[in-house]
């Protein structure tokens, strides 16, 4: 059985359709992220994400501007990246920024790190896509000496070297909460487990008890390296309304144009019906009613014995009116469902 379950949403800021069927302008998009993050506050979801990228059909590209915004209008939900490409940023700068969202929202920010999906930052930042490994390696051992907040000692190959230099602010309690997200590889759940930190995993597809072999590698790894037992979450897509019928028909169109336009980016063929409905029956598609998804995210808990999961809730141009009722569901009907099950 699952341990006490944190349950939390992310978004990427997917460019919307309004009311007149045209695309919602993206500062709109940012301002109705913001809308949607305070709702999550008001109906207790415990954690809310956002992503960055760099293409047009994602509006965020600046996420902890964005999550700063949220904190001004929350109380209690905590904070932080879906995720934060950390090959192609400063690690002092990305310590920076979110030491100063965990001031400004009293405690409540994470970051999650991760290589990214997408590569569109690495040409806009400067960085080869050929040093795509090194680049996180290195960049990620000198976030893991920022987060001991002690005067930082650190060379490498990418980036100048620190030679006794401490980063401000440090943080209230000492320890910035930073995640690594894995797609999938067992060469990234060694690598978060020798740093030390909580894993996320991204199953965006396919049954999520195939990663039951990366959490057991996980935990083993942690053993072996004297490391204490570490969070583990899973982030996956999903959409509620108020029945299955009702969910899969609205998510359906929008769905397969965000599926069909990566798609073609990356030399897969069109997805049909019949495999979003094989998704959201026994792969990662967390959709349908308030019971069905409760039941699905229970079964995923308690398969993985995972501590916390959030669910992608925006689906290319899904509309925002569609997206808060979903919200909605999420905090005041799937949350108590879930909990209740993992009881």
């Amino acid at each position: 059985m699952a341990r006490h379950l944190e349950l939390g949403l992310d978004t990427f800021g997917d460019v919307t359709r309004g009311r007149d069927g045209t695309l919602v302008p993206y500062p709109q998009v940012i301002r109705n992220v913001i809308e949607e993050a305070v709702l999550a506050d008001q109906v207790g979801i415990d954690f809310f994400g956002v992503g960055e990228h760099h293409r047009d059909d994602f509006a965020v590209s600046a996420p902890e501007t964005v999550l700063a915004a949220i904190a001004g209008r929350t109380t209690r939900i905590r904070l932080g990246s879906a995720v934060t490409v950390l090959s192609s940023d400063d690690p002092v700068r990305v310590y920076q920024r979110f030491a100063t969202l965990d001031a400004a929202s009293n405690g409540r920010a994470e970051v999650i790190l991760g290589r990214g999906s997408f590569t569109e930052s690495f040409p806009l930042f400067g960085f080869e896509l050929s040093q795509y490994e090194e680049l996180f390696e290195e960049k990620l051992s000198l976030f893991a000496e920022l987060l001991k907040e002690e005067p930082v000692n650190w060379s490498g190959r990418t980036r100048p070297g620190l030679t006794d230099h401490r980063v401000y602010p440090p943080t209230e309690s000492g320890r910035l909460k930073t995640w690594i997200g894995v797609g999938g590889s067992p060469e990234s759940v060694v690598r978060a487990a020798r740093y030390g930190m909580p894993l996320m995993l991204a199953i965006i597809g396919g049954d999520p008890s195939r990663f039951a072999p990366y959490v057991d590698l996980y935990h083993r790894a942690l053993a072996q390296l004297g490391q204490p037992m570490l969070p583990i979450g899973v982030h996956s897509p999903g959409y509620i309304a108020d029945s299955d019928e009702q969910a899969r028909e609205e998510l359906w169109p929008d769905n397969r144009i965000l599926r069909d336009r990566i798609g073609a980016e990356r030399g897969w063929g069109p997805t049909t019906r019949a495999e979003f409905d094989a998704e959201a029956d026994g792969g990662s598609l967390y959709v349908g009613s308030p019971e069905t998804v409760a039941r699905k995210i229970a079964a995923t808990a308690t398969t993985l014995g995972i501590d916390r999961f959030d669910m992608k809730y925006s689906a290319g141009p899904l509309p925002h009116e569609k997206l808060m009722h979903s919200v909605e569901l999420y905090g005041t009907k799937v949350i108590p469902m879930v909990r209740e099950l993992l009881t």
